[in-house]
């Protein structure tokens, strides 16, 4: 697999992320070392993940996704030494009030506690998963600057931020001498274009790594849902993320727009969910776009995409059918 500079760094990163959001609750531990496993013979050396994952499951299996990640490290030869490694802080993942947020209380907590899980010194991306309105980045952006100096981080990132919040929080680290946000993890699919307006031009003009999640959104882009009630095992009736998935894709609109889409992918004789990473990757501000998958064999339609590239005039027809997703003006 092609791999790609991140944002202004020396660092390159493989052209997808493995995503690992699902490992440990929506996959259980042998499929999740199962996918890491196929991921990493596809050629991806881009991991991601967060401290309270997995996603939608009850609060005693926070740190779970990492542990397995940690567990799977250990049982390749120098297999830490192979990949980048991302993880994020913010949400609750400890018993007390303040095992949360972006204060330096628990940025200092949450890093020492996600080596432990991942039985590893250091990562090489450490993010903000949301930005905390009740701490200013200024004691945030102090906390990251001081775990990069210290060799426990060696780059910082955010994560489902608006472009205002990320302008300033430059600006702040330009100010101060600190480390800067030198990636940037937004919500990016054809049926979510919204941040095409403002985020994506930012991140164009200060060189900021751009690594969308959601690119097949949720796998409502994979075409194999159908109006009605959700297919069990989805993350459409996953555990307290359903309600999530179904506000943001489970809409009488998108249905009809995946409709169009699929016929668009039958015409260019390809998978929809490969057509859905094309077009994702066509975009040239994206640097690595972060693929989940709940079986290993998942991966191979997305890797398909790495491949090949979106031929312009399908590209064309893409934005065209997917254009009222940009505006913020669809049904919600």
């Amino acid at each position: 697999m092609d791999h790609i500079r991140f944002g202004r760094t020396g660092l390159r990163v493989s052209r997808l992320c493995l995503g690992t959001m699902t490992f440990g609750f929506q996959c259980d531990d042998e499929t999740s070392l199962a996918i890491m496993d196929a991921a990493y013979d596809g050629g991806f050396t881009f991991f991601d993940t967060a401290d309270v994952y997995p996603l939608g499951g009850p609060f005693e299996l926070v740190g779970r996704t990492e542990e397995l990640i940690g567990d799977w490290m250990q049982r390749g030869e120098r297999r830490r030494d192979d990949i980048v490694l991302a993880t994020k802080c913010f949400g609750r993942s400890g018993p007390h009030p303040w095992d949360q947020g972006n204060s330096r209380k628990n940025v200092m907590r949450a890093i020492d506690a996600s080596l432990r899980r991942l039985r590893t010194d250091y990562v090489d991306l450490y993010q903000i998963h949301f930005f905390d309105r009740n701490t200013s980045i200024d004691e945030t952006l102090q906390a990251m600057d001081d775990l990069v100096r210290s060799g426990k981080v060696r780059y910082i990132g955010c994560s489902n931020t608006m472009a205002y919040q990320l302008a300033r929080s430059i600006g702040r680290s330009e100010l101060h001498g600190l480390a800067r946000f030198d990636s940037v993890q937004p919500r990016y699919n054809l049926l979510y274009r919204e941040n095409e307006r403002e985020l994506v031009p930012l991140c164009a003009e200060e060189q900021v790594a751009v690594i969308p999640y959601n690119p097949l959104a949720g796998g409502f882009l994979t075409g194999k849902h159908r109006p009605g009630a959700p297919t069990e095992g989805t993350r459409f009736t996953l555990g307290r993320a359903q309600d999530m998935y179904r506000e943001r894709y489970w809409q009488d609109q998108m249905f009809a727009t995946v409709d169009e889409l699929r016929a668009v992918a039958e015409e260019a004789g390809v998978p929809l969910t490969t057509l859905a990473v094309q077009w994702v990757l066509a975009n040239p501000v994206i640097t690595s776009p972060i693929v989940g998958a709940s079986r290993p064999e998942q991966l191979a339609a997305s890797i398909a995409a790495a491949e090949t590239p979106l031929a312009a005039d399908v590209k064309q027809r893409l934005d065209a059918l997917t254009a009222i997703y940009r505006q913020g003006d669809h049904d919600r």
